[in-house]
């Protein structure tokens, strides 16, 4: 059975960039939905329940056709949202440091080039989903975005660093005004983790 995992800080420790209200709606009601619809889903396939969730992100077509939409919908949302909540710290304006800054300006020339790049991704990105900085097989890092809940897992690539530009992330402050939510957002990127995750 999969649970909503524990945040590390409290809902208000993000101000001002992420308000209070948004962070306890997003955490407690939106994430808790798919957590809820994904367990709901694998009850029909027991024998699916203890499987990792990044397996069966990444063997989609192997997931039985009843529940295929459920497990990408519900179990994306999961996975993303564990993996947002995660890459985020209560201390700010921090750019990328160590070793992760060396693989970011080796592959995109500079940490503003990239940040130019993957806030493009973010902006563009029509409707709901979200914006990734990934990598693939040989760990070339790659931008890119995928709609709805969608994880780059299912695309072969693992995810390093995801926004979440649907709306319910950030309406509450930001009303229609993504730019300014995905700048705000910079100030709260975790590099360790990200770096962590790099590593594998």
């Amino acid at each position: 059975m999969h649970r909503l995992p524990a945040l590390p800080y409290a809902f208000n420790a993000l101000e001002p960039y992420f308000d209070t209200q948004t962070m306890e709606i997003h955490y407690s009601k939106h994430h808790q939905t798919y957590v809820d619809k994904l367990n709901e889903a694998l009850a029909k396939h027991p024998e699916l329940a203890e499987k990792p969730l990044e397996e069966l992100l990444k063997t989609l077509a192997d997931v039985p056709e009843d529940i295929r939409s459920a497990v990408r919908n519900h179990g994306g949302g999961h996975l993303n949202h564990s993996l947002f909540w995660e890459s985020l710290k209560t201390s700010t304006g921090e750019k990328p440091l160590g070793p992760m800054i060396e693989k970011v300006q080796e592959q995109f020339g500079s940490v503003t080039v990239f940040m130019e790049q993957f806030t493009k991704e973010a902006l563009g990105r029509f409707g709901s989903g979200w914006a990734w900085l990934a990598m693939d097989a040989d760990k070339k890092l790659i931008i890119m975005s995928t709609a709805n809940q969608d994880s780059p897992l299912s695309e072969g690539k693992t995810p390093l660093l995801g926004l979440d530009v649907w709306e319910h992330a950030y309406y509450l402050k930001f009303q229609n005004r993504r730019p300014e939510y995905v700048t705000a957002w910079w100030n709260l990127v975790n590099w360790d983790v990200v770096w962590k995750r790099y590593q594998g």
